[in-house]
């Protein structure tokens, strides 16, 4: 669950690599750059440089957009810039912090993070990459700027606190088997209920994000609270049952997503096994 605001990135095929080569020389802007910002990119109006790595917290996170000074990708960052580009034209006249804008930002950068690491929605959902979205400040916008730029963060799937990621993350996910994945890269949780701290499964846990369930395909409308948690705690029960190889006994648990995420495109629930492997 991404929590902040908009900007965008040209269709599907802001391709990862489009980025640096679209990337322009930034404007500064009038306030003085606070405290681990870059000057160069404060208030800027140029589209964000891909390729770039950060140190991100969840307060920048939270924020419509950030300006953190780069860190070199082979030193110790917990964010990498996978994707830039302009937003639609549709959006030439959107409010500053337009909801729909949002909604559109989330679900391209998550698209396009599919692609980038090598994987699908229901294995991202169950590792510890997830992404955020940043648009330019509101002066900048003001004058005109139209993008997004998508990073991916090395945990904030479920809940996780962020961790360092490697050089780059291109294709981190893409194996032929899930067991292939080392798992510092999947989430678990150290308790046992979903609402426990989440981590990487390489730690001590007593929980694993096992399987998915899609709830809905584009164009349905949300099933509501009810009706989420019962599909999901129906298919997790089996699901779970036959990971754990058909127990006697076992203990479960699911993760579901409600309307604001449904609308962003995120129609999915995920499950949770009881276990310390």
């Amino acid at each position: 669950m991404i929590g902040h605001t908009p900007r965008r990135t040209t269709s599907l095929s802001l391709l990862l690599v489009v980025l640096a080569a679209l990337a322009l020389s930034g404007c500064g802007g009038d306030r003085a750059a606070a405290e681990g910002e870059d000057p160069k990119q404060v208030d800027s109006t140029a589209l964000p440089e891909v390729g770039k790595c950060r140190n991100l917290t969840h307060e920048d996170v939270a924020k419509a957009y950030n300006f953190d000074e780069y860190v070199a990708c082979d030193e110790p960052h917990n964010a990498e810039t996978f994707g830039a580009g302009p937003l639609p034209d549709e959006f030439e006249d959107a409010e500053y912090g337009d909801e729909k804008v949002n909604e559109w930002a989330f679900s391209q950068c998550r698209k396009l993070l599919e692609k980038y690491v090598g994987s699908d929605q229901s294995l991202l959902m169950r590792s510890m990459l997830s992404h955020v979205y940043f648009g330019p400040s509101e002066k900048a916008w003001e004058e005109g700027a139209r993008w997004i730029r998508c990073d991916v963060v090395g945990g904030g799937q479920q809940g996780a606190e962020y961790v360092d990621l490697p050089t780059t993350t291109r294709n981190l996910l893409k194996v032929k088997k899930v067991e292939d994945i080392e798992d510092r890269w999947m989430v678990c949780a150290k308790g046992k209920t979903v609402d426990s701290p989440k981590v990487p499964c390489s730690e001590d846990h007593k929980m694993r994000a096992v399987t998915t369930i899609k709830l809905g395909e584009p164009g349905t409308k949300f099933l509501g609270v009810a009706e989420s948690k019962k599909k999901a705690s129906q298919f997790c029960r089996g699901s779970v049952s036959a990971w754990l190889g058909y127990p006697e006994s076992f203990e479960y648990g699911y993760t579901w997503f409600g309307e604001k995420e449904w609308k962003a495109g995120n129609r999915w629930a995920v499950c949770w096994a009881v276990t310390e492997e």
